[in-house]
């Protein structure tokens, strides 16, 4: 399996991003494994979901992007879970935690998003985990849509945890209004749960329309990921993908 594309900045001026997204379980796991997986992925930007929510959330969390060579770019508890991470390389514009409606009975979620620049680029980038109820999945992916619109840039990346398969109605609303990073450019594995039979893949990454995808999927493969610490780390596997932002 040919290796996914470096982080690099094209002549051009273009950047060439890569984006891990991953459910952490709240590091309840194996959180030395858990750091190994994600520096061995080498991301720009990290789209956590079930990041630590409650006592000292936010040391537990700073703790991992340490270890894994990122900074805390935002989210946590105040997204009600899905967080982001990223590089030294980002330059961040502004971010925003956004708390969705709450269906009684249900858990709270929320998205995590920023803007950020890669060079002269600019990016905006989201992580989500949607609700395990079909029907307030796909209201929260239309939400999720309109904060992409919103947020004033051209080029915008979102991922985390759909909880539900390409075939679900949140899904396909959301590959039917961005690219799925996964189905344009098919790279290492495509399942992201173990824990059902047939394996599913419900994690996801997805691009605007002018992001150029290179690569997605499941790093089985990459140099540095060993199938123990995938196994360790968490009970989802997580999905990397390679993009190219187009300079203006």
């Amino acid at each position: 399996m040919e290796l996914l594309p470096n982080s690099r900045t094209e002549p051009d001026g273009s950047p060439i991003l890569r984006v891990l997204s991953y459910n952490i379980r709240s590091m309840r796991d194996d959180t030395a494994a858990l750091a190994r997986v994600i520096t061995a992925c080498a991301p720009d930007l990290v789209l956590v979901q079930e990041a630590p929510r409650f006592f000292r959330w936010r040391k537990k969390l700073a703790r991992l992007a340490a270890a894994s060579g990122q900074v805390i770019l935002t989210g946590g508890a105040t997204a009600a879970g899905p967080a982001i991470l990223c590089s030294l390389r980002a330059t961040v514009e502004r971010t925003q935690d956004v708390l969705l409606p709450l269906t009684p009975g249900q858990h709270r979620r929320g998205l995590a998003t920023a803007v950020v620049r890669f060079g002269g680029v600019r990016v905006g980038v989201l992580s989500c985990h949607l609700s395990l109820r079909k029907d307030e999945r796909r209201d929260q992916a239309a939400l999720l849509l309109d904060r992409l619109a919103g947020m004033g840039v051209e080029h915008a990346i979102a991922g985390g945890d759909l909880n539900e398969g390409p075939d679900g109605p949140a899904f396909r609303l959301l590959s039917g209004a961005l690219q799925d990073c996964r189905a344009v450019a098919p790279w290492g594995g495509e399942e992201t749960w173990r824990y059902s039979q047939p394996h599913r893949r419900i994690d996801a990454v997805f691009a605007t329309k002018g992001v150029e995808v290179l690569g997605c999927g499941v790093p089985l493969d990459q140099p540095g990921v060993t199938r123990a610490d995938l196994v360790a780390a968490t009970d989802h596997l997580p999905v990397l993908a390679a993009v190219r932002i187009p300079a203006a």
